[in-house]
């Protein structure tokens, strides 16, 4: 399919062939959840923990006999059951990542893609380039087209200049073509691509 490029002040820059197998598919929300989730569960740090029975600082002396008192029997104050004990079954250091097979987080990338073009939210872009790092002119360009949250998405390099306008602007990101995921593109508005980010995201997900 064709879809129209702009500059950005705006202006007309031509037409760009897309591909109907990356662009064009009919998204579907379970392999953007399964996606999404294998992104998330991979970025959690997994650092909870709590100390064992073995782990807290209490003295290992018996803390009263063991007939005669009346109460149950009891050999140490660590002891899940008192104040101060041991946590029984807590959460340990571990990782939250589960495995996702290369095809299928290629699959789920296409359906975001296509999910963007679907409902009208994807701008091509004839290429993310400024003079001078200066927040203000992108900024004002942003505003100008209506973006409030976006992600830019440029070739294998993105723009020094303009990387650095985009840091100080609200709402906005910017990455190469081989930084662009899921939940990113799922989580902006309006998705941005280069001439050249195109480029390289048809030849990445061939």
């Amino acid at each position: 399919m064709k879809a129209d490029a702009i500059k950005l002040d705006g202006k007309k820059a031509g037409s760009v062939d897309l591909d109907d197998a990356i662009w064009g598919l009919e998204p579907r929300a379970d392999i953007l959840h399964r996606v999404v989730r294998w992104q998330r569960n991979n970025a959690q740090a997994g650092t909870h923990k709590v100390k064992t029975r073995s782990e807290v600082s209490y003295s290992t002396k018996k803390i009263y006999r063991q007939k005669g008192t009346g109460g149950a029997r009891h050999g140490a104050r660590s002891a899940p059951i008192f104040r101060g004990g041991g946590v029984y079954k807590g959460p340990k250091v571990r990782s939250h990542g589960h495995e996702l097979t290369k095809k299928f987080r290629k699959l789920g990338l296409k359906h975001a893609l296509s999910s963007k073009a679907a409902t009208g939210n994807l701008v091509i872009l004839d290429e993310a380039t400024l003079k001078d790092a200066k927040t203000s002119v992108l900024a004002k360009a942003i505003k100008e087209q209506g973006w409030k949250r976006v992600l830019v998405i440029d070739g294998a390099e993105v723009n020094d200049n303009f990387a650095r306008a985009a840091s100080n602007i609200n709402g906005v990101d910017v990455l190469p073509s081989m930084g662009a995921n899921v939940y990113d593109i799922l989580k902006r508005d309006t998705l941005v691509i280069t001439k050249a980010g195109v480029a390289a995201l048809e030849a990445r997900l061939a």
